[in-house]
């Protein structure tokens, strides 16, 4: 044995005698960690809440591993999907996302800044389902898909309708199949500067969940119990590790006055709510869950002043995300 390779071998005994005593140390049988696989796939298209009309709510979800996707909201969508591409998400270009990767739209509300880039890339878009509360489809069809503000690619409303798209109502409560994908969808109604009203869709692939709460404001301002409903909907999920991520809106710092929140959470009253689902779900149990802020309002230093706000009345100890435009999430 030449003098050069002891080193090598000495390290190399070593390590196996290391991992040996380690190995020792580990109960008998003891399973091996093995990372878990993702449940869902997501590509935000758009993060912000308003003024940056290119980068407004949309979130496309799927299956890990498919290109099924579903797009919860569409305030903007070319231009996330052109970051998307950028990125290396999508191996293939904008258009062919759009038209065959997008098999549905889960409309929260029908406010402009989540509905604005459906409209606009309507042309181009092929034919697919929007689903939505009762309330928003009536919204799109009569005042945007009515010849005036716009063509109608709707399905029903004046005529001539071009049936590009078909409206289908979601009533709150029962789980629904969303066409052309293997995902499922419960709906919740919420209140968006009361009376009018929003949803929060829940997602099912397989046994995982996904939660995308649309715009809200907090049950005590809005004097509602929708949100408490929605936590004691979903607190069970989360007690049993099966909501892989939370995505919840922060439109405003806390200085914002009340009176102008306009139906939107602040960090303080975000925290308000997530104190009620941690009670729903148990102690401890709400660590485990991503959740994923949403709808933060330009400027970048009101946004940065709420990412702040939420850092430091994290008493519960929550992981918070802050999605990027283009940029995959996996969960």
């Amino acid at each position: 044995m030449s003098l050069a390779r002891t080193p090598a071998l000495v390290s190399y005994r070593l390590r196996r005698a290391f991992a040996g005593l380690w190995l020792g140390l580990l109960p008998l049988g003891a399973p091996a960690q093995v990372p878990s696989r993702p449940a869902f796939d997501v590509v935000p298209l758009g993060v912000r809440g308003g003024l940056d009309e290119s980068n407004l709510s949309a979130y496309l979800v799927a299956p890990a591993g498919s290109t099924a996707y579903v797009c919860l909201d569409a305030g903007s969508l070319r231009t996330g999907l052109d970051k998307a591409v950028a990125d290396k998400v999508f191996a293939v270009d904008a258009g062919v996302v759009l038209k065959t990767y997008i098999k549905a739209y889960l409309i929260s509300h029908a406010h402009l800044d989540h509905v604005a880039g459906l409209l606009l890339n309507a042309p181009d878009d092929n034919a697919k389902t929007i689903y939505g509360l009762p309330s928003c489809l009536a919204t799109l069809q009569n005042d945007y898909f009515n010849w005036r503000a716009w063509p109608n690619f709707g399905n029903a409303g004046a005529p001539p309708a071009l049936g590009k798209y078909r409206l289908q109502p979601l009533t709150p409560g029962p789980e629904v199949a969303l066409l052309e994908t293997t995902l499922r969808v419960r709906t919740f109604p919420l209140s968006h500067a009361r009376p009018y009203e929003s949803a929060a869709f829940l997602l099912r692939s397989q046994n995982s969940y996904l939660l995308y709460v649309g715009d809200t404001g907090a049950d005590e301002l809005e004097q509602s119990h929708q949100l408490q409903a929605l936590w004691q909907a979903v607190g069970p999920l989360v007690r049993a590790g099966q909501l892989k991520a939370l995505f919840i809106e922060t439109s405003y710092a806390n200085e914002q006055p009340e009176k102008l929140l306009f139906g939107h959470l602040t960090p303080a009253r975000l925290m308000q709510e997530l104190a009620a689902l941690g009670q729903a779900a148990g102690p401890g149990a709400l660590r485990a869950v991503p959740i994923v802020i949403t709808h933060r309002k330009p400027p970048a230093s009101n946004e940065a002043t709420i990412a702040q706000q939420l850092a430091v009345a994290n008493a519960l100890g929550m992981r918070m995300l802050y999605p990027v435009q283009g940029q995959r999430l996996q969960f």
